[in-house]
């Protein structure tokens, strides 16, 4: 983010509106999701980081009750009335926006009209979240500018119900609060039934983070995601009965206490409970072995979950895997996965300072070579959750304009 993006979200502003006034900035991250793959909707454990690829917002109020939304990436404006938010069937990208709005005032907040420029520097389908850096920006947005006082918890819970709940996508709340309550060179570890978290340091400044798109996205990533759902819940009631406890998410089961009961649940569901009990349990290992600064331990944890969701959940697909191996067998990758829901996106992948260009150059030249598609890449920093951004860029953006003139 610059004074060359505030400018031009401006300018849109100024030629798609007529309304007056100078607008207020707001951001919010996309995240990659370090380990704990599936684990979320489980009221399970995960442990995501706040990318430097945000959702930018410029908006001003209006003195009625419609929203006017303009998106720069897709070039389409759009509106709606805050007192009749219908789905919109037609244009996707607007309900994210709608879904904000209603839930804001299901809430008990009263939020009033808005003029809204969008610019989105999160990767559409690179498993990146942009859905939830857009539903946290434009909620900041309302928030600040309405004087809603919304605290952080509750920010991201309403920015999920619109994503549940509006939109119809079956996310957990790991996105939407890894976006809002990220810190700079922090991972969150989350539990996602309680909500508690904690902020781990990553003192080891030796290695980036690198995401790698795979540029694929497989159709039937939508209905294989609802299926592991079913599988889980079904896991979940099989081990309630075997186990006689008190089971109300695949979370409540230790391994230990799955190992001894895991013969009598028909293959399929067995892998699915596997995964997501050792998935949990490497998460908590990986917690341990970042405080404990020992980043090989945490890099082999991250590679040992991409096993698990490749076999035992059956979430990859054969250009991630591809992936993942070209990764492993370069010098300096400390550990590689996917990220995100799976069947294509990305990969997320710990490498030394040292071979980082080496890397990049590998795994294009070398992907490319067996799939014929040039993957993304993007080395990424650990950054802040959502953020208004202060106003004095309003004066930088007029100094910037008249030196100009």
């Amino acid at each position: 983010m610059n004074v060359r993006d505030l400018r031009h979200l401006t300018a849109v502003l100024e030629e798609k509106f007529t309304g007056s006034g100078e607008p207020r900035f707001f951001r919010a991250p996309g995240r990659v999701n370090l380990i704990g793959g599936h684990t979320d909707y489980n009221d399970g454990f995960v442990m995501p980081v706040a990318i430097n690829r945000e959702m930018l917002v410029a908006a001003r109020p209006r003195d009625d009750r419609i929203v006017k939304v303009y998106s720069c990436n897709f070039e389409d404006a759009r509106s709606f009335n805050l007192d009749r938010i219908e789905f919109n069937r037609e244009i996707v990208w607007i309900n994210y926006i709608q879904g904000v709005a209603e839930f804001l005032q299901e809430s008990g907040c009263s939020p009033g009209g808005l003029d809204i420029v969008l610019q989105g520097r999160v990767p559409l389908g690179a498993g990146l979240s942009s859905s939830a850096a857009l539903e946290v920006a434009v909620a900041l947005a309302f928030s600040k500018i309405f004087e809603l006082e919304i605290e952080d918890v509750k920010l991201a819970s309403i920015a999920r119900r619109a994503e549940n709940e509006f939109v119809g996508v079956n996310c957990g709340i790991m996105d939407q609060f890894i976006s809002v309550l990220g810190r700079k060179d922090r991972a969150l570890f989350l539990d996602c039934r309680t909500r508690d978290y904690e902020l781990i340091p990553i003192k080891d400044s030796s290695f980036k983070i690198v995401v790698a798109n795979t540029n694929v996205e497989h159709k039937l990533a939508e209905s294989a995601y609802n299926r592991r759902l079913q599988e889980c819940q079904q896991g979940g009631e099989k081990l309630a009965s075997l186990l006689e406890g008190k089971i109300q998410k695949l979370r409540d089961v230790s391994p230990d206490e799955f190992n001894a009961v895991k013969d009598k649940l028909p293959e399929v569901i067995r892998n699915r409970c596997q995964h997501v009990i050792s998935e949990n349990q490497r998460v908590k290992d990986c917690c341990r072995a970042l405080l404990d600064n020992n980043l090989e331990r945490a890099g082999e944890l991250i590679s040992l979950s991409h096993q698990s969701l490749s076999s035992l959940y059956e979430v990859s697909c054969a250009e991630l895997d591809l992936m993942i191996d070209i990764a492993l067998n370069i010098e300096g990758v400390l550990g590689a996965r996917m990220t995100g829901a799976g069947f294509g996106g990305s990969t997320v992948n710990l490498v030394e300072n040292q071979v980082v260009s080496e890397f990049k150059t590998r795994l294009v030249r070398e992907y490319n070579d067996k799939t014929g598609i040039d993957p993304d890449i993007y080395i990424c920093e650990i950054v802040d959750g959502c953020s208004e951004i202060p106003g004095n860029w309003n004066e930088k953006i007029r100094n910037k304009h008249n030196n100009q003139s």
